[in-house]
């Protein structure tokens, strides 16, 4: 999928975190939607920003997700096959359980370590 001229590149929670991290520190104070924006990258974030990077750049590598996909992954860490599915319930996507259980061992090593 090729991003279009006006559409940006997906950024994970934990870039969000640390971008506006970084803003606030040269800022004074954050605009009304940026604080709210880190308020909830604060609250969501579960993995650092190196972890995060290195899981999106694994998930990447399988053929049967997209870039996008593996952003939403990252962001939000299923645990089960239920919510592996969830995640993909309005994608034009349908995962087989192979491929599934792929995403979690994958998920699964980012999570324990």
């Amino acid at each position: 999928m090729a991003l279009q001229e006006n559409e940006g590149k997906p950024v994970s929670i934990s870039e969000v975190k640390s971008i506006l991290k970084k803003v606030e520190k040269e800022r004074e104070e954050l605009l009304y939607e940026q604080k709210i924006a880190l308020e909830h990258a604060l609250k969501f974030a579960k993995l650092p920003i190196k972890k995060t990077t290195d899981l999106i750049k694994e998930l990447s590598k399988l053929e049967f997700l997209q870039e996008i996909h593996a952003y939403k992954l990252a962001d939000l860490l299923p645990t089960t096959e239920d919510d592996v599915k969830t995640v993909f319930a309005k994608e034009r996507i349908t995962l087989g359980e192979n491929e599934i259980k792929k995403i979690l061992e994958i998920l699964g090593k980012y999570l324990t370590e």
